[in-house]
């Protein structure tokens, strides 16, 4: 059995921060793979489902993120599971936007979230990190991930997301190299192995007309010499 949590904040107001990408990622598995509808558990949204061989939990904490430990300690021990079953999705100030890298074990980098469950469960967990990008100074932080995606990131984040939801099973299964496959192919998908069409054939140049033979007598020739 694996635990999927998104990490976010609750409510109307966060969700479409930048903050809040771990909760869109568990909603797009949800919504494809036909996990239960969410309801309250561990003082956050649980879902339902299977992904492969695997059951498995999503949860998202309603705690708010400095406390999301609190929600992800609760569900470890209602269905005994252990760190290593656990899988965190979260922005990531350190990896460009649209980038995704999957993680076991390892450090919280400041990530108030993280820190929160690095107290309940140690760190050896495993994380998917996405990449929202860094706004250039650390005293710019707060207000960035707390702020809405823009709508030029809407593309690559339609694409992260149907990336993950591509990818879900082989992330539970253990097979974290077939995920990232699964990921790429959506935010950096191979060429054509046909190359650039070929160029068009330049279009013939029109015929040139041939001139009218004068049919004219010398008389309205004359005539229309005056006119």
């Amino acid at each position: 059995m694996r635990l999927f949590v998104g990490l976010g904040n609750p409510g109307a107001k966060y969700a479409g921060n930048r903050h809040n990408i771990g909760f869109m990622a568990v909603d797009r598995i949800a919504a494809d793979h036909g996990f239960t509808p969410w309801r309250a558990k561990f003082q956050g949204q649980m879902a339902e489902g299977r992904l492969g061989r695997e059951k498995v939990v999503l949860l998202k904490p309603e705690t708010y993120m400095n406390r999301s430990g609190d929600c992800v300690a609760a569900a470890v021990q209602f269905f005994k599971l252990e760190a290593g079953d656990v899988v965190v999705f979260h922005d990531e100030l350190d990896l460009a936007p649209g980038k995704c890298r999957v993680k076991q074990g390892g450090g919280h980098a400041g990530h108030n979230g993280l820190r929160s469950i690095h107290a309940h469960l140690g760190a050896d967990y495993g994380r998917v990190r996405l990449g929202i990008g860094h706004p250039g100074h650390k005293d710019r932080v707060s207000g960035y991930v707390l702020s809405d995606f823009a709508k030029a990131d809407r593309d690559w984040l339609d694409d992260l997301m149907r990336g993950i939801s591509d990818g879900a099973v082989p992330l539970a299964e253990g097979d974290a190299a077939g995920f990232s496959n699964a990921v790429g192919l959506r935010v950096a998908p191979p060429r054509s192995s046909g190359g650039a069409a070929k160029a068009e054939a330049p279009a013939k140049p029109a015929r040139a007309e041939e001139p009218q033979q004068d049919t004219r007598t010398p008389l309205e020739k004359l005539v229309d010499r005056f006119r």
